[in-house]
């Protein structure tokens, strides 16, 4: 938890000093102290002194010999004495300031395991003004910072979870034999008026203005009532139908906002008749069945296989769902927005890879701009709920990495991106992530006492094995994704 306002500390290069110890270090170029405040954030005071700031003066310089043409002197080799004396210190300190602040709050986070969830607020505490009348030291700024919160969630290890029953009832296996004899249906014309689930063979026409409308014009197209597949109140329009009648009517076609003129002659009305089911039949035409009771069983085995997998692929959502209930406090906005604007960027660079403008997915789908953000803000609010409940279900339940499982998670990403171990330790390293990939880490390992800690049921509120839940399960959770960006942005 953040450090109440008597307990702020101070840290230099070694690592933790109270206030008390503090003194001894006064002669450390860098000191950093942490103080909480209120709304859940933090304040990191930052003290550089001459020193070490002269170091960042000099790496100042350097950038600004590229920069200035000077005689005699190629681009980047003019020294820092003939710079100073030609251009003066005050350019270099201010880009030694923009320079040397980030690096100088980057250590201080890391030093004081700050958590920070977004950009921190900085002020200059001294050699702020414009045109400074003296340059002071040591060199002193604040970083005002937004931390992640840490949370409790009572009642995680009593998490009952809703699955659909894998199990078919007698009712679902009739439907499932009735689906596969479809397939061997024959389409047969009938002399009376079109039923839900009848095909009609029909010649349309979509007409805007008199002009036509693409993907509305066709001759001698079967279509099955009931699909809902052209407008609104198609279906309900060749309802009751018969052979040769010729309707005329307005609607507006699905994915567009315009209304339409539609002209629909029916030319047939078609039934589709089954074959009769007997042990004959099955014989003849079911590869790995010869009678019908064999062939009711392989149904219900292949069915009952198919939903269980289904299942499967729900249980992380499902489980999560109910996780997010438990935290009590709203997401932090900076959160959500972060996770929204990965979500929506991640979205976009679909589509382009496929080929598919936004506006144009979003018109096929019937969304606006305002429902596709609000359904990725709905998903992003659940995302960071989640984040913080399982960093407090792996507090809770005192989940460790070790050294050597984390040397196993780098081993293994670089078999998913194609690199050695080596090369994947040194990216995290390099971007300073590898707090965030054992956070990750014990994310996963939570999520995972969860699924076998949690009681699974079925709508009916029948208890489910566990078991025959997971199964051999691969844990599907958002952030897998980001281990392997981080080893690939690093080559």
């Amino acid at each position: 938890m953040p450090e109440t306002a008597p307990e702020k500390r101070t840290r230099q290069s070694g690592g933790k000093r109270t206030v008390s110890q503090a003194r001894r270090y006064t002669l450390q170029p860098v000191k950093s102290t942490l103080e909480a405040l209120e709304g859940n954030k933090v304040k990191l005071s930052i003290e550089v002194d001459e020193s070490e700031f002269d170091r960042n003066l000099d790496a100042a310089f350097r950038k600004i010999a590229h920069e200035v043409r000077l005689p005699g002197f190629r681009p980047g080799k003019a020294p820092r004495r003939v710079l100073e004396a030609r251009i003066g210190i005050d350019a270099a300190r201010g880009q030694a300031l923009q320079d040397a602040i980030p690096e100088y709050l980057s250590k201080a986070v890391r030093e004081h395991d700050v958590d920070i969830i977004s950009t921190p607020d900085v002020t200059l505490t001294n050699n702020n003004d414009p045109v400074p009348a003296e340059f002071v030291y040591p060199v002193m700024f604040e970083a005002i910072c937004e931390v992640r919160p840490e949370i409790s969630v009572p009642g995680y290890g009593g998490l009952r979870i809703e699955l659909s029953s894998p199990d078919l009832s007698d009712e679902e296996l009739e439907e499932a034999v009735a689906t596969e004899r479809r397939r061997f249906g024959s389409l047969v014309d009938v002399d009376r008026a079109a039923e839900v689930g009848d095909n009609v063979v029909i010649d349309l026409e979509g007409l805007r203005d008199g002009e036509p409308v693409a993907g509305l014009n066709v001759d001698e197209w079967t279509y099955e009532i009931g699909r809902a597949w052209v407008a609104p109140g198609f279906d309900d329009q060749l309802t009751g139908a018969k052979k040769g009648d010729v309707l005329r009517f307005n609607a507006v076609p699905n994915g567009t906002e315009e209304a339409a003129d539609f002209v629909v002659t029916v030319n047939r009305v078609q039934t589709l008749e089954l074959p009769e089911l007997t042990d004959e039949w099955v014989e003849a035409n079911i590869a790995d069945s010869d009678t019908v009771v064999e062939w009711r069983q392989s149904l219900r085995d292949r069915y009952t296989e198919m939903r269980v997998n289904q299942m499967r692929r729900t249980v992380v959502d499902r489980l999560t769902d109910e996780l997010a209930k438990l935290v009590e406090i709203e997401a932090p906005e900076s959160m959500v927005g972060a996770d929204m604007q990965a979500r929506v960027q991640n979205t976009i660079q679909q589509f382009q890879q496929q080929g598919i403008a936004l506006d144009q997915w979003l018109s096929a789908t019937g969304q606006d701009t305002e429902s596709f953000i609000a359904g990725m803000k709905e998903q992003s609010e659940k995302a960071v709920k989640v984040d913080l409940a399982l960093r407090a279900v792996a507090s809770a339940q005192a989940i460790t990495v070790s050294d050597e499982d984390l040397e196993a998670e780098f081993e293994a990403i670089g078999v998913r991106v194609n690199e050695k171990t080596a090369k994947v330790r040194k990216a995290y390293e390099q971007n300073d992530a590898i707090g965030d990939l054992v956070a990750q880490m014990r994310k996963s390992q939570a999520l995972e006492w969860l699924l076998h800690n949690s009681t699974f049921v079925d709508q009916n509120g029948t208890v489910l094995s566990t078991d025959t839940v997971l199964g051999e399960h691969d844990l599907d959770y958002d952030d897998d994704q980001d281990d392997e960006d981080e080893a690939e942005d690093a080559e």
